[in-house]
């Protein structure tokens, strides 16, 4: 899930992405940040950048890589549903389908919510998911992937509940075993998104089919919803 190939992937999103290119010295957190493949990139262009997640080990390898980079970046082991620094930052990312993992709808909501408290007035939430439309032209197909010691994963799609949500299997295969792992989360189209942001207080809500800021349509690899917290506070 986090090549190395991701992390420059990653890198080079931050460095050509419209939706990416923020003012100077812009105050960035990061939401489930992983293993930090955004974190050094956004460092580097000399913005102040926080990373939250809850996992330990996660956080661990965000540590290891931004002291590789020698970035400077600040990590905070926390769940998200909670996570609140009132109007500390000009830029929320949620990136790699990081939103809508939280079986009770509300707690999705309140991540949302949490976001546009975190924001100072004027700045803006970026979340990006595979979109439900997205997802519906090549649901079905299970996807390999080899790794560098000659195992492979397999991943699994399968749509639940009138498709508002996909569970995710992989099955690691490694010489004679197997191993699988299952999540869940919600299915998301464009205009569900479009209406959280919305419920969430956000402004200028709009959707895109990529980080290039391309329209959001049939073609389209990925879902990204921006929207803006008014610059007077509710």
């Amino acid at each position: 899930m986090f090549s190395p190939g991701r992390g420059e992937a990653a890198a080079e999103l931050v460095r050509t992405s419209p939706l990416l290119d923020l003012p100077p010295g812009s105050r960035v957190l990061d939401l489930c940040c992983g293993p930090g493949l955004f974190l050094v990139p956004l460092a580097a262009r000399g913005h102040s950048v926080t990373g939250v997640d809850l996992s330990p080990a996660m956080l661990e390898r965000a540590r290891t890589a931004c002291a590789d980079a020698g970035a400077d970046v600040r990590l905070v082991r926390a769940d998200m549903r909670h996570h609140v620094e009132p109007e500390a930052y000009d830029v929320v990312l949620s990136v790699f389908t990081s939103f809508g993992y939280f079986d009770d709808p509300d707690d999705n909501l309140q991540v949302l919510h949490n976001a546009w408290k975190n924001l100072a007035p004027g700045g803006r939430l970026l979340v990006d998911v595979m979109g439900k439309e997205v997802l519906a032209g090549w649901i079905g197909r299970p996807q390999a992937v080899d790794l560098p010691d000659g195992s492979y994963i397999v991943q699994r799609d399968t749509v639940l509940d009138s498709w508002r949500r996909l569970r995710t299997d992989w099955t690691l295969v490694r010489g004679d075993t197997a191993r699988t792992a299952s999540i869940r989360s919600f299915l998301y189209s464009a205009a569900e998104l479009h209406d959280l942001f919305e419920a969430a207080g956000f402004t200028a809500v709009e959707c895109f089919g990529g980080f290039d800021a391309s329209p959001y349509d049939q073609h389209s690899r990925r879902l990204i919803v921006t929207g803006i917290r008014e610059e007077e506070s509710r």
